[in-house]
């Protein structure tokens, strides 16, 4: 797909190009899967975030700030958990043995590796990331957690790298947000989705108006902030992608940890972490 096909059905309303958004995301997300520690610690480019490697203990707990449990960040090995996510999808995904689940922006696996743990071996895992230094990161971490059931794909989620109809359950962390094209994103989504499927997301979402300032602000857009759609968008987008049951829930607690991304922007009056959820028809 052409980029002035793709900006016709952005919703993101972000001040950059398809290509500017897609290429500062993909930079990003290359330098924190290069410069993060071997314990998974990240690194960021920018001096204004706030990074788990300013306390080796940090790590851990912020992941159960997201509503992840000690016990899940124990799970898996160091070097998966980059602390890049606004939630806990598989809290909600209902995972059972031999579901196939797709993890939509896999980053370093964490999710991944928690998936294929409640899916077994009878189940499989498939990660999908459009960074490559991510990927290479991710693929490292399968012999490190014995993860025999769990492979990562290069490629865009708009553009998903899997065949028609063969997903159980679709998980994302924190990762919608930044495509220009969430129609397209929701669009793949249900095609490679069995009937009965199901999407379980976490994202932010955009509760006022975001100031032009940080729209057209590309750390922002990496960032998890200017790309946030609205909760009615997102339905509408949903609903136009053909899936059922929608529910999309709003965590007011995720005000505290979206108030320490930025030092220089209250982001949390914009922004909040949200549960999204949706069926594909049987």
């Amino acid at each position: 797909m052409s980029d002035n096909i793709s900006q016709d059905r952005s919703t993101s309303k972000t001040g950059l190009s398809d290509r500017e958004q897609r290429n500062g995301v993909r930079n990003r997300y290359a330098s924190i899967a290069q410069s993060a520690s071997e314990d998974g610690c990240c690194g960021s480019p920018s001096e204004s975030d706030t990074t788990c490697c300013d306390d080796s203990d940090t790590l851990g707990v912020d992941s159960q700030r997201l509503g992840y449990t000690k016990a899940d960040s124990e799970a898996v090995a160091a070097g998966a958990d980059l602390g890049l996510g606004c939630g806990n999808p598989t809290a909600i995904a209902s995972l059972e043995s031999g579901h196939t689940v797709l993890d939509l922006g896999s980053g370093g696996g964490f999710d991944c590796f928690l998936a294929a743990r409640e899916v077994g071996s009878a189940g499989h895992v498939i990660g999908v990331d459009m960074t490559p230094a991510m990927i290479d990161r991710a693929r490292e971490n399968v012999e490190k957690n014995d993860a025999s059931n769990v492979e990562f794909r290069l490629g865009e989620i708009e553009h998903l790298p899997v065949a028609d109809e063969m997903v159980d359950v679709i998980i994302s962390n924190c990762v919608i947000n930044l495509s220009p094209d969430k129609q397209q994103v929701f669009e793949e989504a249900h095609r490679v989705l069995r009937p009965g499927g199901r999407l379980a997301i976490s994202d932010v979402v955009m509760t006022a108006e975001i100031p032009e300032a940080l729209r057209s602000d590309p750390e922002s857009v990496s960032d998890c902030v200017a790309g946030a759609a609205t909760i009615s968008d997102l339905e509408s987008l949903l609903d136009t992608a053909g899936f059922e049951a929608v529910t999309i829930e709003p965590k007011d607690d995720s005000h505290e940890f979206i108030r320490e991304w930025s030092a220089d922007h209250d982001l949390e009056q914009y922004i909040v972490s949200a549960t999204i959820e949706g069926r594909k028809s049987e």
